[in-house]
């Protein structure tokens, strides 16, 4: 019984042993398997830096204006009749706005239009008897201005409807009103804003004295609004001859000729130019990232095999402009950098690049601007 036992022991433990050899081998070459296992590479596409000449700018802080604006009000006392406009609408120069309650000024008219007519009728009768001498030249008189005083009655009565009518003054794009029909308009209520629509809209904006003094008439800057990169063409059409007693800085108006120009009162940034052309490095926005180490781009250089592979690169980086943003250092001509899909790479990770390598997008200089 005790020799039946043992053997059976044994024949476990022999089991056992061989079980757990295998089980040691599959898991050792799971771990081989794992060890050569590599990550399928990050696509990224690439440009190839250049140095370009650029020019200097100053970037300032702009307020666009149109070209005509004005607040329209009530000229005269009365109940809105009639309300044609709808907020944002754009008019033309003559359209009606808004109507007031005339019903009483037309009676009147009826009533001086007859006194008129009456008044005429009597000064042909009187011109005909003072001819003939009929009459005394003083009764003549009276009644010719008699007839004088009814025409201007008239005239006054029709002015006074006319300027109850309230019409855009030019072509132009309706603001936001609260207007409605019936209510009571004081003399001078604001009714709402009209900016003009035209071809142009200025934009304001200050530089520094002696910058100033190098701008004139004609000068190209680039304007750019608020979340959009490419810019919008403008010349610059005065220059302030007064200069602030307290900043010193004058005020410069550009006007604005592109197709989608902002609204009017928007803030815009301003670029002009103040100096020479400037060689420098730049790269496209998405090139460039930032994380603990600083600023720093991804420079794709073969290894070994042949392979690419991405590198950190810190660099210092300078202005932005449009999608362009100036390297100053760190990033050299000629060198491969990844742009789209940077934003997923590591130091040495096998990349696999979307496009061919190409020359970098010159056509948005690079802003090499300062602060006055």
């Amino acid at each position: 019984m005790a020799k039946r036992m043992i053997l059976m022991l044994s024949a476990m433990a022999v089991f056992l042993a061989v079980l757990g050899f295998l089980k040691f081998q599959q898991f050792q070459a799971a771990a081989g398997q794992a060890a050569a296992f590599q990550p399928p590479p990050d696509a990224v596409t690439t440009i190839v830096t250049e140095r370009t000449a650029w020019p200097v700018t100053l970037s300032a802080i702009g307020t666009t204006t149109p070209v005509q604006g004005v607040t329209v009000s009530a000229d005269l006392p009365g109940i809105v009749d009639r309300i044609r406009f709808e907020s944002g609408r754009r008019v033309r120069d003559g359209e009606v706005l808004v109507e007031l309650d005339t019903r009483q000024e037309r009676a009147q008219l009826v009533a001086a239009e007859a006194q008129r007519d009456l008044a005429r009728v009597n000064f042909e009768r009187m011109q005909s008897l003072v001819i003939d001498g009929a009459i005394a030249r003083a009764d003549y008189d009276r009644a010719a201005a008699e007839q004088k005083q009814t025409e201007a009655r008239v005239g006054e009565i029709r002015a006074t409807i006319e300027r109850k009518i309230i019409r855009a003054p030019f072509r132009a794009r309706v603001g936001i009103a609260d207007v409605h029909i019936g209510q009571y308009l004081n003399e001078g209520a604001e009714l709402t804003t009209l900016q003009g629509v035209a071809e142009a809209v200025h934009v304001d904006f200050t530089v520094a004295q002696r910058v100033a003094a190098g701008l004139k008439v004609g000068d190209s800057v680039a304007v750019y609004a608020a979340n959009d990169n490419a810019p919008i063409p403008a010349r610059i059409v005065a220059v302030d001859a007064r200069v602030d007693p307290n900043t010193r800085n004058a005020t410069v108006r550009a006007r604005l000729t592109g197709e989608a120009t902002p609204a009017p009162g928007a803030s815009v940034r301003v670029l002009v130019p103040v100096g020479p052309l400037d060689t420098v490095v730049s790269v496209p926005v998405n090139a460039l990232r930032k994380g603990p180490q600083g600023d720093h781009v991804f420079v794709i250089e073969p290894d070994s095999a042949g392979k690419p592979r991405a590198h950190v690169r810190t660099v210092q980086s300078g202005p932005v402009l449009g999608e362009e943003v100036i390297i100053y250092d760190g990033v050299e001509s000629g060198e491969q950098i990844a742009t789209s899909g940077s934003f997923k790479l590591r130091e040495a990770v096998l990349v696999a690049i979307a496009d061919p390598s190409q020359p970098a997008d010159s056509s948005q200089p690079a802003d090499s601007s300062r602060k006055e």
